[in-house]
């Protein structure tokens, strides 16, 4: 409702941007720099970070820089992982049934692995989301996943992206023998203050704006409220834009955006 009231050609705090619009933070930048590294040399790594502060950017991001036409990204987010639905999971993206029998599905993903990189030399990453819901049994499977050739290499790269919970999980005595084989860990932090001015003017030029809508006051007041979470930041900004074509308020100062923080949020 707010878009003609501030001519705007899209809606700016949208999920449904492409992978090329998406705003990266510096941070942002250099942990996807990791992971195309790993994602090349067949490694392990965790990506972590609170709700909101843009996991699933990131790896949108990744896949939109992996050449289909060499990687394969197996993408799996499931809360109740167990390790037959994990290996058939796998196989159904690759394009093959999987099997009833626990050890048949692994069998038949190891000979499937074996098929894509040794033959067609095809490069394979496993991205498993919600990680930090993974039991231990889940995770041993996952460590037995990355054994190949008496353990002398890995024949896939594997990604594990969950919250913060995900670290505390993997630092425990009983998950040692996963932990030691991570090559990264990445950690996805809260925007700073400079940043959400930059993510709120880089949303609003993506959806058209000719002009500075949110003054940086406006922007200050929703980073301290929302300690710099872009999906906080993207809910605040959503209201203050209501609210000012509502009231033909043309520009969002730190009033408005107070009053959205005090009444609505």
């Amino acid at each position: 409702m707010y878009k003609p009231f501030y001519n705007l050609i899209k809606p700016p705090f949208s999920k449904g941007m492409t992978s090329s619009d998406l705003f990266m933070s510096e941070g942002m930048e250099e942990i996807l720099s990791r992971l195309i590294y790993v994602v090349n040399n067949k490694m392990f790594a965790t990506v972590s970070g609170e709700c909101g502060t843009g996991k699933s950017t990131l790896l949108r991001k990744l896949k939109s820089s992996l050449d289909d036409k060499i990687y394969d990204l197996v993408y799996i987010a499931d809360s109740k992982l167990t390790p037959r639905n994990f290996y058939n999971a796998v196989l159904n993206q690759f394009g093959v049934e999987g099997a009833f029998y626990r050890g048949d599905s692994k069998r038949l993903l190891h000979r499937e692995i074996a098929a894509m990189t040794e033959t067609r030399n095809r490069i394979i990453c496993i991205i498993v989301d919600e990680a930090h819901l993974l039991d231990k049994e889940m995770l041993e499977e996952i460590r037995f996943l990355l054994n190949s050739k008496m353990d002398s290499e890995s024949p896939v790269s594997l990604l594990l992206v969950g919250q913060l919970d995900l670290e505390f999980m993997l630092d425990k005595r009983t998950s040692l023998a996963i932990s030691q084989r991570i090559d990264f860990r990445c950690r996805l932090c809260q925007m700073t203050l400079e940043e959400t001015i930059a993510y709120i003017r880089h949303q609003m030029n993506y959806a058209g704006a000719s002009k500075e809508i949110f003054l940086k006051p406006a922007a200050k007041e929703i980073f301290e409220f929302s300690g710099g979470i872009a999906r906080i930041v993207n809910k605040i900004c959503n209201k203050c834009l209501m609210y000012g074509a509502i009231n033909k308020k043309k520009t969002i100062d730190a009033k408005i955006a107070g009053e959205i923080i005090e009444h609505e949020s």
